[in-house]
């Protein structure tokens, strides 16, 4: 129920140590995804059918097009993580195969920079009234510019990366949260933790930047830890989300305490700095997990470099943004979450099962 967060700043990382907390605080504020659906039905069938279609070939267009519908997409791709490359290709490969004319307008920034960058390219996307802005809501920055598109523009969003509601926000939400939940997600990653270590294992967290994602996989995986037995957590970083900033904070928690048996790292590219880190101080036998399961990811565990991941079906999301695109120009309701599949990779698992996944996950953004 409490989380003290320390103001000590140690080389540009936050410090952060955390009590377990309930299970409901972690993303206060939000419907959490299941709970969402459960609460209205009626999306939960909508979730569904987009779901099947998400799985299925695409069935064209039925109506005609006066003029190719704008869209403005807004990402933080520069990063060692695919996630969005690969989310984009997905998206207009699938456009393609639907027969929707579209033009495209598309920024790739690095996270928790180029703020200034976002910021013009947000409001250019207003200017030139896209039809549907696709962006992503982690910082008190991103959702007061989102607060401020719900009010006053006619134009569309779609949220990529999150799949909880705002409650706030009530009946007037964004077209569609769309991305992979991150509680799901993490709780695979608990399950495999508390499957291979002692339930009084000592371990540290890698934060991503404070915010959303960081409540989503962080906090979140210490509830989870703290249900499933005595695990203690010894010590935590809020990062800049980056491999230098997961490479800084892993050496930092080895020279305050190395008797550590696993680190959680809530990103790809915080993983491969704390893979590094590892490598450089002879400490491979700490457990560590990626997050998310792209190229870069799947690469380390086949080298055996890091222990798990809960790894997404990458491209569901870019093509489920172009169906409900579809869905929207045939005038039919487009549901208000969807969230992609996941599988558990461990170092375990045979090449042939990771191969045979990345042809499922990369079946667009792999031509």
């Amino acid at each position: 129920m409490i989380k003290i967060i320390s103001s000590l700043l140690v080389c540009g990382l936050s410090v952060v140590m955390s009590l377990p907390t309930d299970a409901s605080q972690s993303l206060k504020g939000y419907w959490h995804y299941q709970e969402y659906l459960e609460l209205n039905p009626e999306q939960q069938t909508l979730t569904q059918s987009l779901s099947d279609m998400v799985h299925q070939p695409a069935v064209p267009l039925n109506r005609p097009q006066q003029k190719p519908v704008t869209i403005s997409v807004i990402y933080p791709g520069s990063q060692v993580s695919d996630y969005w490359v690969r989310n984009i290709k997905a998206f207009e490969l699938r456009m393609e195969e639907l027969g929707i004319r579209y033009t495209i307008n598309q920024v790739f920034t690095r996270p928790n920079v180029d703020a200034r960058q976002q910021s013009l390219s947000l409001m250019e996307a207003l200017k030139d009234k896209s039809q549907y802005l696709i962006f992503t809501l982690n910082t008190v920055r991103h959702r007061k510019f989102i607060e401020h598109v719900l009010q006053s523009s006619a134009t569309k969003i779609m949220l990529q990366n999150i799949t909880t509601p705002v409650k706030a926000w009530k009946d007037h939400q964004p077209m569609m949260y769309v991305g992979f939940d991150h509680e799901m997600g993490t709780k695979r990653l608990a399950d495999y933790f508390s499957q291979v270590e002692p339930t009084d294992s000592r371990y540290a967290m890698l934060y991503y930047s404070e915010g959303y994602i960081s409540a989503a996989r962080g906090d979140t995986f210490i509830e989870q830890m703290h249900q499933r037995g005595n695990y203690q957590l010894m010590d935590s970083y809020y990062t800049d989300a980056t491999e230098q900033g997961g490479y800084d904070a892993t050496m930092h928690i080895l020279d305050t305490d190395s008797n550590i048996q696993f680190i959680y790292a809530c990103s790809t590219d915080i993983a491969l700095g704390a893979m590094k880190a590892l490598e450089k101080r002879g400490k491979q036998h700490i457990k560590l997990n990626g997050w998310g399961g792209g190229t870069a990811e799947l690469n380390a565990i086949l080298a055996g470099k890091l222990d798990a991941t809960v790894m997404r079906m990458n491209d569901d999301t870019g093509v489920a943004m172009a169906e409900a695109i579809k869905l929207d120009l045939e005038g039919k309701p487009v549901p208000t979450v969807y969230s992609g599949q996941f599988q558990l990779v461990t170092k375990e698992d045979s090449p042939e099962r990771i191969r045979q996944l990345e042809k499922q996950a990369f079946r667009y953004s792999d031509r």
